[in-house]
């Protein structure tokens, strides 16, 4: 290929294909000066002969000398992967941490004519040997650990504020940092762990800063009270982690662990360590991509903005973080029925004989089980939940909704041979509405899938069963949680009567005015039927009465509570959010006058926005509305 030929392919003339090759094209038109260089390195043609200056032709190949190799496999496989992508090839060599061995690579980038270096310096000192390459002309962008001098740097200070974040978000507010302080990313964590205690308003304590290598840094974290610590490096992490297990500590539940992760999928065999893992590929392809810009003048000389590769910090897992242990109270179990609802909003609910029309359609999870760990989850419990799903492609939504909000689903059985179950609601414009049921898998539960799965019931405070499932299933979790100490809320949802041994195994029994009236026909009061209630065994009762609130019956008293002044848009889930919020406010200590208030601030959240699930509320919001309402009930 001649540079006749290039001349002809793009268009211009032979002294244009000349200049834009010699480095001579400032006056020349971009868009030119593109299309030459793309037919140049398609055609991988070389300026000979009739190029006068032969050392300041263009070679498309650029040098990249690195301090050491094996930290650099993936930074590598960047710088490579984008040069190959815009026609250039590359010269690798390492320096492997010696000033003699780097110059000598210098020299040799010098004299193979490169068009630009990548290079990581062996020390700062390195930096005095620049003017080899500025002597030749050739561009140069070094790359190190932090934004020292004129470095590309990867924002090692914006992930490690992420990664305190995050604990921050699980509500820590003793955070303890472990980093490798002879590592060249230290300097910026440290900086971004600082700043992120200081916009939350946290006070950095000296004491919860460890440097890893130091004899005593584990017994120094034990005796910082720390709830939670982050670390620059995944060893660090898995020694802090296997240290808190030889003193049966639990992960995350007494602790919990963020490392930065120098390589992607992370298996450890005894924990997944949460954290994100160092961008270097893609950091790699951002440093060549800026390099090729200068060298063909698409892009200006990267400023200090340019130069920090801010990168999203992507955690893998979450496994190793939970919430401090001082908040964390006893989990809640939750069997009941899981169903994909079909929800229509209707003018009128349909008749015999008559033709409704269909306003809109929505299709979501539901069911009592989900709706009800939906709504302890978001209010900061910890969850499990039983049930049955059918193999279908409802029960892969429902399950990664699940995982979602942070579910445990083990309990979850999927019913090779039944259909997920579905409701099918229809919602008047006042949001009272009707359903319809198809049980599909949630028919097949069992006592024997409640038995097989009675390690869930350890460390529970409470477990919420709903009678959309088969009695015996209801009445065994009951009985089991009974044996295991757990406290129990039965909603007798679509049943016509309850079994002597639910009653006698019922902590707290919630129906609503309509379920009530069915289970005590002869009763005409909500509180003649709470008496009924407990006649027959239940602990204590509470009979919700939509928009007249809910009564309360115990042994002891008896008193009506106002529903929430909010108005109802779609009452489906309302009675699911009341019991999931006063089962977490139980679950914390709180008294049972004062959760039967908070609960009916959830419910009338709930019941005033369309759906279930996506109206359930989620902690910071309920606290936010009840500080602004009624305060007293959060002292």
């Amino acid at each position: 290929m001649t540079i006749k030929e290039i001349a002809e392919l793009a268009g211009v003339s032979i002294s244009t294909v000349s200049k834009i090759v010699n480095n001579k094209d400032q006056y020349i038109n971009p868009a030119t000066r593109e299309r030459v260089l793309r037919i140049v390195k398609e055609y991988n043609y070389t300026p000979y002969g009739m190029v006068k200056n032969l050392s300041a032709s263009r070679t498309f190949l650029l040098g990249v000398l690195m301090n050491k190799a094996p930290s650099s496999v993936r930074l590598i496989n960047g710088i490579t992967q984008a040069a190959q992508d815009r026609g250039y090839s590359i010269l690798l060599l390492y320096s492997n941490e010696d000033p003699q061995l780097e110059l000598k690579h210098i020299t040799a980038l010098c004299k193979n004519r490169v068009d630009g270096v990548i290079w990581q310096p062996v020390s700062p000192e390195s930096r005095q040997q620049a003017h080899h390459f500025s002597d030749q002309g050739i561009s140069v962008c070094t790359v190190g650990s932090g934004p020292a001098d004129s470095s590309f740097a990867i924002d090692f200070a914006g992930l490690s504020r992420a990664m305190t974040q995050k604990l921050i978000d699980r509500r820590h507010t003793k955070i303890a940092c472990l980093f490798d302080m002879t590592s060249g990313r230290a300097p910026s964590m440290l900086d971004g762990y600082k700043r992120c205690l200081f916009d939350n308003q946290i006070p950095f304590e000296r004491s919860l800063q460890l440097a890893s290598g130091d004899g005593d840094s584990f017994r120094k974290l034990l005796e910082s009270g720390a709830t939670g610590v982050i670390c620059s490096h995944l060893p660090d992490a898995l020694s802090v982690f296997r240290q808190l297990q030889t003193l049966h500590y639990d992960i995350p539940d007494d602790f919990s662990i963020v490392s930065l992760k120098d390589e992607p999928g992370d298996r450890s065999s005894m924990v997944r360590v949460s954290g994100p893992t160092v961008p270097y590929f893609e950091f790699g392809s951002y440093v060549c991509e800026r390099l090729i810009g200068i060298l063909e003048g698409t892009s200006r000389p990267a400023g200090p903005e340019d130069r920090l590769f801010r990168p999203d910090a992507c955690f893998d897992c979450e496994d190793s973080i939970g919430v401090p242990p001082f908040l964390r109270v006893r989990k809640i179990v939750v069997i009941g029925s899981i169903n994909t609802d079909f929800t229509f909003s209707v003018e009128h609910i349909p008749q015999s004989g008559k033709t409704s029309t269909i306003r809109s359609a929505v299709t979501t999870p539901g069911g009592k089980g989900v709706n009800q760990a939906v709504g302890a989850a978001r209010l900061g419990r910890q969850v499990s939940l039983i049930g049955e799903i059918g193999n279908d492609v409802y029960s892969s939504d429902i399950l990664r909704m699940l995982e979602d909000e942070h579910i445990a689903a083990q309990g979850i059985h999927k019913d090779m041979d039944q259909p997920t179950g579905t409701a099918y609601i229809y919602i008047e414009n006042n949001g009272e509405g009707a359903m319809s049921i198809l049980p599909g898998a949630n028919a097949r539960l069992k006592p024997e899938r409640i038995l097989s799965q009675r390690s869930l019931f350890e460390k529970a405070g409470y477990c919420l069963i709903s009678t959309e499932i088969p009695l015996p299933a209801a009445v065994c979790a009951a009985r089991t949680a009974r044996q295991y100490g757990v406290k129990t809320i039965v909603k007798p949802a679509a049943v016509k009567s309850l079994p002597d041994e639910l009653y006698a195994n019922t902590d707290i029994l919630v129906p609503n005015r309509r379920e009530a009236a069915v289970l005590c026909p002869g009763c005409g009061t909500p509180e003649e039927q709470a008496e009924e209630f407990l006649r027959r065994g239940a602990g204590t009762v509470i009979i919700t009465l939509g928009g007249q609130g809910c009564y309360l019956r115990t042994p002891a008293q008896s008193r009506y509570f106002p529903a929430a002044d909010t108005v109802p848009v779609d009452t489906t889930g309302g009675a699911d959010a009341f019991i999931s919020a006063l089962a977490s406010f139980l679950t914390e200590g709180y008294d049972l006058e004062r959760a039967i208030r908070i609960a009916t601030c959830a419910a009338g959240f709930c019941v005033a926005r369309q759906g279930v699930a996506a109206a359930l509320i989620d902690r910071n919001t309920l606290e936010s509305y009840i500080r602004k309402t009624e305060p007293e009930l959060l002292e």
